[in-house]
Formats: structure tokens, sequence, C-alpha cells
């Protein structure tokens, strides 16, 4: 006596299967999405020691923009970074252009691969304008001494 009707065991064996392929799926698309956005914030000094895993993993270097030394070419940005003696140079070709703030002596957040050349080639920068955010200096070059208000 067999029927066309598959037996309830085997529907749910059906759809255990179908849930199970499905959590995969999105199990591993959830890891090579993580792999891939994941960066490593590394300084000039540690990308220079890394060898050649440095070519191979999404990085986050930050410095101070180097003086004189960016150059624009229309959505392309060239630039140096410095921290302490070390520099980088880096080419920023990303899908925005770099914010205002991104000047030269301006501390700076960049994004990307360091490539076999030698040049950091960035996809996303970042910076800030660490004089407009900094104290004012005294004429000996000190920050002004913290003074208290008294109000009645």
């Amino acid at each position: 006596m067999s029927s066309a009707q598959p037996s309830t065991q085997q529907r749910y064996l059906r759809f255990g299967s179908a849930i199970a392929v499905i959590v995969l799926t999105l199990s591993y698309l959830a890891y090579t999405g993580v792999q891939e956005s994941k960066s490593y914030y590394v300084t000039i000094a540690e990308l220079r020691g890394m060898g050649e895993s440095s070519h191979t993993k999404r990085l986050r270097v930050a410095g101070t923009v180097v003086p004189g030394s960016i150059k624009r070419q229309g959505t392309i940005v060239e630039f140096q970074l410095q921290e302490n003696d070390k520099t980088l140079p880096v080419i920023y070709k990303g899908t925005e252009a770099p914010p205002d703030t991104f000047k030269d002596e301006s501390q700076a957040l960049a994004e990307g691969e360091f490539g076999r050349d030698g040049i950091f080639h960035a996809k996303q920068l970042q910076a800030k304008c660490a004089s407009k955010y900094a104290p004012k200096k005294d004429d000996k070059g000190k920050p002004p001494a913290a003074t208290a208000t008294t109000t009645m």
C-alpha cells in the first residue's frame, strides 16, 4: 500500500535539510563579510616591520599630513603621513572627496592596503585639524593654566 503523498517524517526531513542549507549559507556569508571588512590598526613603524603579511591584510594607519605633500589629481590624492621620524607615502582613491579638514599638518587616518610598491593605497580617509581643537599656547609655547571662575 504505497501512497503518492510523502510521509510526515520525509516532509520534516526535507524541511530540516532546507533550513540547514539556509543557516549554513547565511553563516558563511556573515563570516566572509566580517573577514573582508576587518581592518587592523598599525603604526607606520609597525607597518614597515610586518614583512609579507603587510601586503595581505586590510590596514588602518594614522599620522600627521606632511606639509606640502598633498597633490590632487581629480579624485586621486597623493600625500605623505608622518609619525615620529617615519613617513609613509599614501595614494587615496576613494569614492568620496577627502574631508574639508584634510590639510597640511592635520591628523589623518587612512584605511586600505599596503602595496608591494611601498605605497599605502587608501580607500577611506578621515582627518581632523588638530590645531583647531588644541588649546592656545602662551608666548612661551605652553598651554594657559586653568583658571577658576566664581559667579554670585
